[in-house]
C-alpha cells in the first residue's frame, strides 16, 4: 500500500515543464472562450471535517461532487479573477451550498459536448444573494435564487487522453438508456418503498414540464 509522497512518486515519472506551466492564477481569453461554449461542469465542494456528522453528504463529512448545467456560457465569467455560477432548481438537499458556507473552497470541471479537453478551475466561493448579482441572470430561463461567486485561484485546461479513452462522445459508444431501470425503479429498491415507481418516461415528461414551467417565469 502507498503511504508516503516518495512511495508514490516512485511509480511515475516527473511532469513535463508543460503539465506544470499551464497552472494560471486567472482566466486568460482561452480559459473565457472554454467557458462561453460550456453548457455543463462539475462542481466540488468540501464543507466541514465532522467525523461526527449525523447525515453523511449532509454535513460535510465527507466531499461531494455535483453536475451543472443550462445553456452555453450559463457560467459567466465577468473579469479575469471571477466566475458566477446560479444556483438551478434542484432536489433541496443544498449539499453543495452547505458545504460552501463551512469550507469556501471550490472546484469546477467545464467540458463542452464533442471537444475532448476539460478546463479545471478552482478558487474559493461566498454565496450571493444580492440583486446586483442576481439581476445578471434575470434573462435567464429561472431566476436564481442566489449566484455562486468563484475567486479565481487556478485554471487549467485538461488534455484529452480521458476522453479519448472513455470515446465519451462517439455515437457509437453510447448505451441505450433501457439497459438500466428508471431512477425511480432504482432509488424505490435502495430504499425500501412499497409504492408503485414512476416510469422512465413519465419522469422525463414530468422534468419536461418543469423546465418549461422555469421558462415561462424567466419569459414573465
Amino acid at each position: 500500500m502507498i503511504e508516503t509522497l516518495e512511495q508514490l512518486r516512485s511509480l511515475y515519472a516527473q511532469p513535463a515543464e508543460r503539465a506544470l506551466r499551464k497552472q494560471q492564477p486567472l482566466l486568460d481569453a482561452h480559459c473565457r472562450h472554454f467557458i462561453a461554449l460550456s453548457p455543463f461542469c462539475v462542481v466540488a465542494s468540501a464543507g466541514a471535517a465532522t467525523a461526527q456528522s449525523e447525515h453523511v453528504g449532509q454535513g460535510g463529512a465527507l466531499l461531494d461532487a455535483s453536475p451543472r448545467g443550462g445553456a452555453p456560457g450559463f457560467v459567466k465569467a465577468p473579469d479575469a479573477h471571477t466566475l458566477l455560477l446560479p444556483d438551478s432548481g434542484g432536489n433541496n438537499r443544498l449539499d453543495t451550498l452547505t458545504n460552501l458556507l463551512a469550507d469556501p473552497r471550490i472546484g469546477l470541471l467545464f467540458m463542452i459536448p464533442g471537444v475532448d479537453e476539460t478546463l479545471r478551475v478552482n478558487g474559493t466561493a461566498r454565496l450571493r444573494e444580492e440583486a446586483a448579482f442576481t439581476d445578471l441572470f434575470a434573462s435567464e430561463r429561472q431566476r436564481p435564487k442566489l449566484i455562486i461567486e468563484v475567486q479565481v485561484a487556478e485554471a487549467y485546461l485538461h488534455c484529452s487522453k480521458a476522453f479519448m479513452r472513455s470515446r465519451l462522445w462517439q455515437t457509437d459508444a453510447q448505451v441505450d438508456r433501457s439497459v438500466l431501470p428508471s431512477m425511480n425503479q432504482m432509488i424505490h429498491d435502495q430504499i425500501g418503498l412499497a409504492t408503485e415507481p414512476e416510469t422512465h418516461a413519465a419522469m422525463l415528461q414530468r422534468y419536461r414540464a418543469q423546465l418549461a414551467q422555469e421558462q415561462q417565469l424567466g419569459d414573465a
